[in-house]
């Protein structure tokens, strides 16, 4: 198993919103959001933020917290060529980051608590144990996730992995979980952002294979993978395969994450290889991880309706 996207300690994050009221933080508004304006370009916190005029400078704002470019710019682990065509996404990465530390230096439970000999993770995480609810594994999920994906274990027998296999599924689970109450957490908090920034984004977001394909009118599978990866390259040949079969009728896309970190993490890809399914109207209908037979490829896509 290659996990070669991980999210940052910033979106583990649970149970805010009564602390957010708590410090003065009011709920959004009914007026125009990021995602009536602008459709499928946010996923986490600014999907529901309000569209609005900013001071120069300023592209987020959230009661007393603001994201510049300044605080686009200085993440140099992005190529500044992706820092540029992904600004709304790191944007949305950054104020989920302040938030989050804004709530975890506020949650004191009524108690005075000396933060200055502590640094920003270890607030965060001393957050996260209070809050983060348990979450178990069984012995049958993780059984069943080993023979859907068989070909990512080798020669590895079940009774020698499922250990570190129930801590896998229940990260993703627990991820999953984080990533759903974060969108919830947008929709309770005032946020603007930028009206004449957000529209210029908007544009150069798109600007991806991905997006070309789910707006063109027809089903697309998309690959996230990346070469040397085993899985991944026994994926290779089914794509091409794929591609010459479904010409015009359907849109086979490969993802190099190496090369398209921003964008990966933006479709929520953790691990590779991870095979995502969209209608003809660009909606999500299956993910799969790991490699996926042709076979199966062309059965979930005679289920979409592809002949």
């Amino acid at each position: 198993m290659q996990a070669t996207i991980s999210r940052t300690w910033i979106l583990a994050i649970t149970s805010v919103l009564p602390v957010f009221i708590g410090a003065g933080i009011v709920a959004a508004t009914d007026a125009a959001t990021v995602e009536c304006l602008y459709p499928g370009l946010a996923s986490g916190v600014f999907m529901f933020a309000e569209v609005g005029e900013l001071p120069d400078g300023v592209l987020v704002r959230a009661a007393t917290i603001e994201i510049s470019i300044a605080d686009i710019e200085s993440n140099t682990e992005i190529p500044k060529e992706q820092r540029e065509k992904y600004a709304f996404h790191l944007a949305e990465q950054a104020m989920t980051e302040k938030l989050l530390l804004y709530v975890a230096g506020n949650d004191s439970g009524g108690e005075t608590v000396d933060l200055s000999n502590r640094t920003d993770r270890q607030i965060v995480h001393a957050y996260l144990r209070k809050r983060i609810p348990s979450i178990t594994v069984t012995v049958e999920e993780a059984k069943t996730f080993y023979e859907e994906n068989r070909e990512l274990f080798g020669e590895a027998a079940f009774d020698q992995i499922h250990d570190h296999l129930k801590e896998y599924i229940r990260q993703q689970k627990q991820q999953a979980a984080i990533e759903e109450h974060i969108r919830g957490l947008g929709k309770a908090v005032s946020i603007v952002v930028s009206a004449t920034w957000v529209d210029r984004q908007a544009q150069l977001a798109i600007d991806n294979p991905v997006d070309q394909a789910r707006r063109s009118g027809k089903p697309s599978l998309v690959d996230f993978g990346a070469t040397g990866c085993v899985p991944c390259d026994m994926m290779a040949p089914i794509l091409n395969t794929l591609r010459k079969k479904y010409d015009g009728r359907v849109n086979v896309v490969f993802v190099h994450v190496g090369e398209e970190q921003v964008l990966a993490s933006r479709y929520g890809v953790r691990s590779i290889p991870v095979q995502i399914f969209f209608d003809e109207n660009g909606k999500e209908l299956f993910r799969h991880t790991g490699v996926l037979p042709q076979a199966e490829i062309e059965q979930r896509l005679a289920t979409m309706a592809v002949k």
